[in-house]
C-alpha cells in the first residue's frame, strides 16, 4: 500500500551532472496543513525545481497541497501567522528545459497547482488536477516565458483557469483537455500595470469544457501594450459554458481601481474552428475589444453553439472587432470585415 509523506517547502536546484533526472512519486505527498506551520516559503512555491534540465517526473502518485486552510483565512492572517505573503504554488518549475511531467494526481493547491516559467521543450500529460469550484486562484497549469510546450490528455477541475498562458508564452500546443469546473483556457491576463506582454503561436485542439465560466478566453488590461496573436481554438466541445468564446480587453476583476484606456495589447489572427455545444448565457460569443486598438483577423468557422436555456437564442456581441465568419451559429453579423 502506498505511503503518505509530510513534506515542507523544498527546493531542488541544478544544474545537475546527469542529463536525465527521473523522479517517481508512488505514494502521496502532503503539505503542512496549517499556514502558521509553513516555513521557507519565500520562493512562493511548495515544491520548487530550479535549473534542473532533462527532468522526468511520473509514478502515478498524488501531490496534495491541502490548501483549504489558505482559502478560508484572510491575507492578514497568512502574513502574520505563516510569514508567507501569498499562498504558494504547489509545484513550480523555473528554468527547467526538457521537462516531462506525466501520470500524477494534483489536489487542492493553496494557489496554482503547476507553474512553468522559463521552461522550453517541455511536455505535461495524463495529469489529474482537482480543487473545489469555489477555491480561489487555484489555476491548474500556469505557463509564462516558455516556448515549445505541449499539454495533452489531462483532466483539470479547479476554482480558476484550467490552463493560463501568460506573458512570454509561445509555440504552445494544448490537446485533449477536459476542463470543468473552472474558468476555461485563458490567454492572459496581459498588460497589467501598463506592461508590454506577448503571447503567440498557440494551438488548442480537441478540448472539452463543462460547466465552466469561460471556454476559449483572451483577457487583457487597459493601458498595456504588446500582442496576443496567431492563436487557434479548434474542435471544441461545450456543455453549459457561460462564455464559450470571449475576448475581454477591459479585464478588471471586481471592477475595482480599473485603469483608464490609453493603449492596449494588440489582439490579431485569432481563429475559432468547429465549436459545438451549449452556452448558459445569452451572449455566446463576446468580442469586447479595445476602443483604441481593434481586434483584427478574427475567424469564426463552423461554429454551432445553442442555448442551454430552453427557448432562448444565443447572440454575438462585438466592439471594434474585425474578421470573417462562415457557417457560424449564432450569426456574427457584428463582426466587421
Amino acid at each position: 500500500m502506498p505511503n503518505t509523506f509530510l513534506v515542507g517547502p523544498i527546493t531542488f536546484q541544478g544544474p545537475c551532472k546527469s542529463p536525465l533526472i527521473h523522479i517517481q512519486i508512488l505514494g502521496t505527498i502532503i503539505a503542512p496543513q496549517n499556514p502558521s506551520s509553513w516555513n521557507g516559503c519565500e520562493t512562493g512555491a511548495w515544491l520548487l525545481f530550479y535549473k534542473v534540465n532533462g527532468l522526468f517526473i511520473d509514478g502515478g502518485g498524488t501531490i496534495n497541497g491541502r490548501g483549504d486552510a489558505w482559502w478560508t483565512k484572510s491575507s492578514t492572517y497568512i502574513t502574520e501567522e505563516s510569514k508567507c505573503t501569498i499562498p504558494p504554488t504547489a509545484l513550480h518549475f523555473e528554468s527547467c528545459n526538457g521537462l516531462r511531467l506525466t501520470k500524477l494526481k494534483h489536489r487542492n493547491s493553496p494557489r496554482n497547482h503547476i507553474g512553468l516559467n522559463r521552461c522550453s521543450y517541455s511536455t505535461l500529460s495524463y495529469l489529474d488536477i482537482a480543487a473545489p469550484a469555489d477555491s480561489p486562484n487555484t489555476d491548474g497549469i500556469d505557463i509564462s516565458l516558455s516556448t515549445q510546450v505541449r499539454v495533452h490528455h489531462s483532466i483539470i477541475r479547479t476554482g480558476d483557469d484550467c490552463i493560463a498562458l501568460s506573458n512570454g508564452s509561445s509555440q504552445i500546443n494544448i490537446t485533449g483537455i477536459y476542463c470543468g469546473p473552472g474558468h476555461g483556457i485563458s490567454i492572459g491576463s496581459l498588460g497589467m500595470n501598463g506592461q508590454y506582454n506577448t503571447v503567440e503561436g498557440v494551438k488548442v485542439r480537441k478540448c472539452q469544457f463543462s460547466g465552466t465560466t469561460n471556454g476559449a478566453r483572451i483577457k487583457t488590461w487597459q493601458g498595456g501594450s504588446g500582442y496576443a496573436r496567431d492563436i487557434t481554438f479548434e474542435k471544441i466541445f461545450l456543455h453549459n459554458v457561460n462564455n464559450p468564446i470571449i475576448i475581454d480587453q477591459h479585464y478588471c476583476p471586481h471592477n475595482y481601481n480599473c485603469p483608464k484606456e490609453s493603449s492596449a495589447v494588440k489582439v490579431n489572427d485569432i481563429s475559432y474552428k468547429r465549436f459545438v455545444g451549449t452556452s448558459s448565457s445569452r451572449t455566446a460569443i463576446n468580442f469586447d475589444c479595445s476602443n483604441n486598438v481593434a481586434c483584427s483577423g478574427i475567424l469564426l468557422d463552423h461554429i454551432n453553439i445553442t442555448s442551454s436555456v430552453k427557448g432562448e437564442d444565443p447572440t454575438v456581441y462585438c466592439n471594434n472587432a474585425y474578421g470573417t465568419t462562415s457557417f457560424s451559429s449564432p450569426t456574427a453579423s457584428c463582426l466587421l470585415n
